[in-house]
């Protein structure tokens, strides 16, 4: 993991490079004073060298300088490689995204998936700017101050670093509850933000059943388990700190008492222990970077594993050499497709069913009955366990799903609008198209007249999901982008079932003008909205049982008879 985390680098390099050179010339600088200060005190101050003494004291303002801009690139362009990392690794997350099954965001929480890509990877770009920094200099320091160290007394400097492998016990012991803690701490706060980013999307449901006291209570449950894991975490980190802490502060208390000897004893001199003590600050210094370093390491890295569980989910599988679908005639065949979701959930069995060019065939039946599923095998949305789907004689496995989505297009009940402008969701149905292609497909869908008597217009604003547009109308504009589309395949899941019926009336009536001359699919349990159908489908959770024309249907006296009947009756 810490190879592919490193890879991450790579194009950023040549920065990284001068940011670490700039943190290697800081730690330099930083190594100067107490050599200048040692010589100041057992040289230029007893012999009287004023002169000296300020040349090497403009010296050490000048490096200080140096240091400044050092200090300034560090702390920019450092940083600048972390958040450029963090950019790619957040492009290339989102785009693994776009290949992911649907049955992935079936499974995993929106929330949580956002909590992945923009929490955890905050935490990755600071470790990728501070850890290799703090390392690098934490390593340098330590190099430079031993060796300086040793220079003044060797004894005394073998004694001090005696107890770094006490250090890197208690770290390492440390480090395993606080990786354990925090990764704990990353899955709650993913399902804080999923069940931030559902209260706030059904914020409108909940205020018209006047459920405000049982959303708190439901977000607080969440709330209040990522609050004890965090404490949890927290508490790690403060044994970690504490004990690292009480450590250092014990070498500086041996350093004090063991130099003051040293000195009493005349192995020493004053301005050598002045300059011992500068410099065990020095070394002190780095071992509180490493600490900071293992924090960061335990943030970061923990987050790049969530990032990278995100990256390894499997993705929507292509053939080698995958065919491209062209010139689309729409026949559909499928031939013995089973399918289920999970080994609890049979949908569809052994089904056998073929729709000529051309021609409209409805599904009807109970809920549950598989007709939603049914046509989302068609784009391949899911892939089937068992059997084959043609489109115009060509298995759909055997074809780039980008090239099969192109040529079908699904109008469903749901309706999702991006936020955005009324032109951006209507030319979402086609990139490239032309403001005149946008006006042809909005007045194809009954919509243009209204959008007109905007004040905006084409640019109107329509607020998240296209909250600021009736029922009917986001409905039409999901129309217009298919119509916009121009697929030869159509598939209608239960478009108009949550209309009113005049809206249901006006919607129908484009639907009609979208369904010419093309392959389609109807998913409908308003039965008075399929009488025209060339062919309708009664699926339940037994396969096909029924299947011909409205009239042969009622012929029939079964299912499909009782479901009309009963729906007549009701009206």
């Amino acid at each position: 993991m810490i190879r592919k985390f490193v890879s991450y680098y790579k194009p950023h390099r040549r920065l990284f490079i001068l940011d670490m050179l700039c943190a290697f010339l800081v730690a330099i600088c930083d190594l100067f004073y107490p050599m200048i200060t040692r010589n100041i005190i057992n040289d230029f101050v007893p012999n009287q060298k004023l002169r000296t003494m300020l040349v090497w004291a403009l010296v050490l303002l000048l490096i200080y300088v140096i240091k400044t801009g050092l200090n300034y690139f560090i702390q920019y362009y450092g940083h600048v490689v972390g958040v450029r990392m963090q950019a790619d690794m957040r492009r290339e997350v989102f785009a693994h995204l776009q290949k992911l099954p649907f049955s992935y965001f079936d499974e995993h929480k929106t929330g949580v998936i956002m909590s992945r890509i923009i929490n955890d990877l905050q935490e990755i770009s600071e470790l990728a700017h501070h850890g290799p920094e703090d390392l690098f200099v934490s390593t340098i320091m330590l190099i430079g101050s031993f060796i300086i160290l040793c220079t003044i007394n060797i004894p005394l400097t073998i004694i001090i670093f005696a107890f770094l492998p006490l250090l890197i016990w208690f770290a390492a012991k440390k480090r395993i509850k606080m990786n354990k803690a925090f990764t704990e701490s990353r899955i709650k706060v993913g399902e804080v933000n999923a069940s931030l980013e559902n209260s706030i999307s059904g914020i409108r449901v909940a205020k018209a059943f006047a459920n405000r006291d049982y959303e708190i209570e439901k977000f607080q449950k969440n709330n209040i388990s990522f609050q004890k894991s965090r404490e949890f975490a927290y508490q790690a980190m403060a044994e970690f700190f504490s004990g690292m802490n009480f450590i250092v502060d014990f070498l500086n208390v041996i350093v004090l008492a063991l130099g003051g000897y040293f000195v009493y004893q005349g192995h020493i001199s004053v301005g050598d222990y002045v300059a011992y003590l500068l410099y065990i600050n020095l070394f002190l210094g780095p071992i509180r970077k490493l600490i900071q370093f293992v924090e960061q390491l335990q943030l970061g890295m923990t987050g790049f594993k969530r990032f990278n569980e995100l990256l390894e989910a499997e993705v929507e599988v292509e053939v080698e050499s995958p065919l491209s679908l062209k010139d689309v005639e729409g026949k559909i065949v499928f031939e013995d497709v089973s399918f289920q979701y999970d080994e609890n959930t049979h949908i569809l069995d052994n089904v056998n069913l073929t729709i000529e060019k051309g021609r409209t065939v409805a599904l009807v039946g109970p809920s549950g009955g598989g007709k939603t599923t049914l046509c989302h095998l068609i784009p391949r949305f899911y892939e089937i366990d068992e059997g084959r789907i043609f489109i115009d004689d060509f298995d759909i496995k055997e074809l780039d799903r980008s090239s099969l989505r192109k040529n079908i297009g699904i109008v469903q009940q749901d309706v999702f609008l991006f936020t955005g402008t009324i032109r951006e969701n209507i030319a979402y149905g086609r990139l490239d198209a032309s403001d005149e292609d946008i006006i042809e497909a909005a007045k194809k869908a009954n919509i243009h007249e209204f959008i007109m008597n905007l004040e905006d217009q084409y640019d109107t604003y329509i607020g998240e999901r296209g909250v600021k547009l009736s029922g009917g109308q986001k409905q039409r504009l999901s129309i217009a982008r298919v119509f916009l589309k121009n697929p030869p395949i159509l598939i209608l899941d239960e478009a108009t079932s949550a209309l009113d019926n005049a809206t249901e009336l006006l919607i129908q009536q484009s639907l009609d003008e979208l369904c010419k001359g093309r392959t389609t699919l109807i998913v409908a349990h308003r039965l008075s909205t399929i009488k025209n159908a060339d062919e309708i489908i009664v699926l339940t959770d037994q396969g096909i049982e029924e299947r011909g024309t409205h009239e042969d249907l009622l012929a029939q006296k079964g299912i499909y008879s009782s479901l009309y009947q009963a729906q007549f009756t009701l009206t």
